[in-house]
């Protein structure tokens, strides 16, 4: 099991037992952060970040999925929100998003692009008119792109 399957793994039941979504997780190896994003219907308030850390601090305490000293962060995804799941890709079908992908596609690893939708496995992307078919494995890093009106 990869260290991130491992994470998600300990993490979602708590999240979701406290009546959260469990948006991504990020680890940044150079700063030792360990990142949860959460969601819910009504949005995240500071009390939420706090009740998750405090049951998620004791699960990690005891698990210690990740070697050495850490800091635990929580946080709401905000406008620039990760999408992480195939259904974060159906549910902001519509959207201004920008992808990184694993290795290029026609020679492009980065795409910003509306989504628009999913379909057998494939994040679908409108760009210039044309609808371009993403498969979800080949995505390494995905966020929407909040666009502002003048």
């Amino acid at each position: 099991m990869k260290p991130q399957e491992r994470l998600a793994g300990l993490i979602e039941p708590v999240v979701s037992g406290l009546g959260y979504e469990l948006v991504s997780i990020e680890f940044d190896s150079h700063r030792r952060v360990l990142r949860v994003y959460i969601d819910n219907d009504a949005g995240i308030t500071l009390d939420d970040c706090t009740r998750v850390s405090y049951q998620l601090s004791g699960v990690l305490d005891v698990e210690d999925p990740i070697p050495g000293r850490y800091q635990l962060e929580i946080s709401s995804p905000g406008l620039d929100r990760p999408l992480s799941k195939l259904e974060h890709f159906e549910r902001f079908k519509g959207s201004l998003a920008r992808l990184q992908l694993i290795r290029p596609i026609d020679g492009r690893r980065n795409f910003k692009a509306y989504l628009a939708g999913v379909e057998g496995g494939k994040v679908l992307i409108e760009e210039g008119g044309e609808t371009l078919q993403i498969p979800f494995e080949s995505i390494e890093k995905a966020r929407l792109a909040p666009e502002f009106g003048s």
